[in-house]
């Protein structure tokens, strides 16, 4: 049996108001596809018997399965290369020069689901740039799912996910065989602070960055959550500082501070001072 308005209703506002994550009408059967295993784990008969005994209950650990539910966690290594590239060919080797005087690099991958994205932005470093090694080089990984970061944090994978981006060589170099998974290595793991993050809510404390990539997750929030978003990066976003975005993300219409920057085949974004 389908849900019922009402409870769509409810769903769509406890969630808004927990992640900012916007659930619009037509999205019913999303919902109830992924909610589904949660309304049989807890053993009820039908998706409104599951909203009725949240709405009567303060907000708790069930409550937030479904925002855990409601989260989309589509990665892979160095996805969508381009961005990867730019960062490689351009921003980086700029870097080397604009902050050779403190030798400092601090790098936020923000909604980092599963971790491959900061694990491919460490992996480049070392590949690419041994220069760095003396260097104080900081990767922050946020995201609003507790369970992706425990993946994350663990840096274990399946072949199905390792084949997914990730060069064979890089595979053989920075990874090692845990039964029948592969993790990384210690010493790229360690690159990494991996923290729980609402970037709707309150942010907790973060250095000056020098890149940030929010990729793919602007496209969840409505105008004015963007609007915020984007104002506390270019808080946190040193004025050289490129921001990236997902290829079907702008802050066109929501920041005109931001100005767009063509890297080859890659665009990013600068707050104009």
């Amino acid at each position: 049996m389908a849900m019922s308005p009402q409870s769509f209703d409810y769903l769509g506002k406890m969630v808004y108001e927990n992640s900012a994550i916007v659930l619009t009408k037509g999205k019913e059967y999303l919902v109830e596809s992924r909610l589904m295993p949660l309304v049989k784990h807890h053993g009820f008969s039908t998706m409104d018997d599951y909203v009725n005994r949240l709405k009567s209950t303060p907000f708790s650990a069930m409550h937030k399965e479904i925002i855990e539910a409601m989260t989309t966690n589509e990665t892979s290594f160095f996805r969508d290369i381009h961005p990867f590239e730019a960062i490689k060919s351009e921003v980086l080797p700029e870097l080397l020069k604009t902050r050779a005087s403190t030798r400092q690099l601090n790098i936020w991958s923000g909604a980092c689901s599963s971790g491959q994205e900061p694990y491919s932005l460490a992996i480049m470093i070392r590949e690419h740039f041994p220069m760095l090694s003396g260097w104080n080089i900081k990767i922050v990984a946020t995201d609003l799912s507790e369970d992706v970061l425990n993946i994350a944090k663990k840096g274990c994978y399946r072949t199905l996910d390792v084949n997914r981006g990730l060069p064979a060589p890089l595979l053989v170099k920075y990874f090692e065989k845990n039964g029948a998974d592969w993790q990384v290595k210690a010493e790229i793991r360690k690159m990494i602070d991996f923290k729980q993050m609402n970037l709707s809510g309150q942010w907790p404390s973060l250095p000056n960055m020098d890149i940030v990539l929010m990729r793919n997750v602007l496209i969840y929030f409505d105008q004015e959550t963007k609007r915020g978003i984007l104002g506390k990066i270019k808080r946190v976003l040193k004025p050289d500082g490129p921001l990236f975005l997902g290829s079907a993300e702008t802050t066109f219409n929501l920041d005109e501070s931001f100005k767009r920057v063509v890297m080859g085949k890659a665009a990013a974004y600068r707050a104009s001072t």
